[in-house]
């Protein structure tokens, strides 16, 4: 616990670096653009086919039954566009999220490693495919998860539950996996987010609640529909702040945790007596 209450420290004063702030405008920038065009070209015919997938089922009686049995039947008039909006919000962060392991990592790792880790070693495990896949594999099995709890983001105590715990899995595999791909062989790395697995959950889940935090937006009702897009702009930005902060925090944790590693494998006659003492 002390090893994540310091990198989240490190963390918070590397984000306040300048070059790390401006690490969210290039992510928010294509994010934003992207889906300004698929939601300018896809919104509206989204809206129509559930719209008519609801009106040939008989959907509106259903749910509206189920809305009223948690006092939010409001909701009803604007359940097509929250439908539509609920389902691509985990697509527009994904876009976030893989803009920001792909094109912010990389500067992070730099700047953590010279500024605190200039004698750690680069072995080089992972590479930008890997990310990517990791990325991909992840969100899969994410999309799954998000689908079957979807329902309980109308209810928003448990929103505040189930989100934190979907995007704390998904950011501790994809950070913790980018935060040690250019230092860390695969075998470190493997030992690693084994040996430290329920601190970097740890980290995720603390990281996916305040990814949830910008989840507020969305629970407006009519208001969110109506400013939908001024609200997905904003959410997006946030969400991006999120991931580099979390970014910085994985990076810190995940190279202070390497470099423990390789000094606990060496011979202990190798071993500095200055380090060995902070081992003890």
């Amino acid at each position: 616990m002390r090893s994540v209450l310091i990198a989240f420290g490190k963390a918070l004063l590397s984000q306040l670096h300048f070059r790390m702030l401006m690490l969210t405008v290039m992510p928010f920038v294509l994010s934003i653009v992207i889906w300004g065009i698929a939601l300018w070209l896809g919104l509206q015919p989204m809206i129509d086919w559930i719209q008519a997938y609801f009106a040939d089922n008989d959907g509106f009686r259903t749910a509206g039954n189920i809305l009223g049995w948690f006092g939010l039947g409001a909701l009803k008039t604007v359940l097509v566009p929250l439908i539509a909006m609920w389902v691509l919000l985990p697509l527009m962060i994904l876009t976030a999220l893989i803009f920001v392991g792909t094109m912010a990592m990389p500067s992070i790792t730099r700047h953590v490693a010279s500024r605190d880790y200039p004698e750690l070693e680069e072995r080089k495990g992972g590479s930008l495919w890997g990310s990517v896949w990791i990325s991909a594999v992840s969100f899969i099995v994410f999309i799954g998860l998000w689908l079957v709890t979807l329902p309980l983001n109308a209810i928003p105590p448990l929103a505040f539950i189930v989100q934190p715990a979907l995007w704390g899995w998904l950011t501790y595999r994809v950070m913790a996996y980018d935060a040690l791909a250019e230092h860390a062989s695969e075998r470190e790395r493997r030992d690693i987010m084994q040996i430290h697995r329920w601190p970097l959950l740890l980290i995720g889940a603390i990281a996916g609640a305040m990814g949830a935090a910008p989840t507020v937006l969305w629970l407006g009702g009519a208001l969110s529909v109506i400013l939908f897009p001024l609200l997905a702009g904003v959410s997006i930005w946030l969400y991006v702040l999120v991931f580099v902060f979390s970014g910085l925090w994985f990076q810190h944790y995940c190279l202070d945790a390497l470099a423990r590693y390789r000094i606990a494998n060496l011979p202990v006659a190798a071993i500095p007596p200055q380090e060995l003492k902070d081992i003890n």
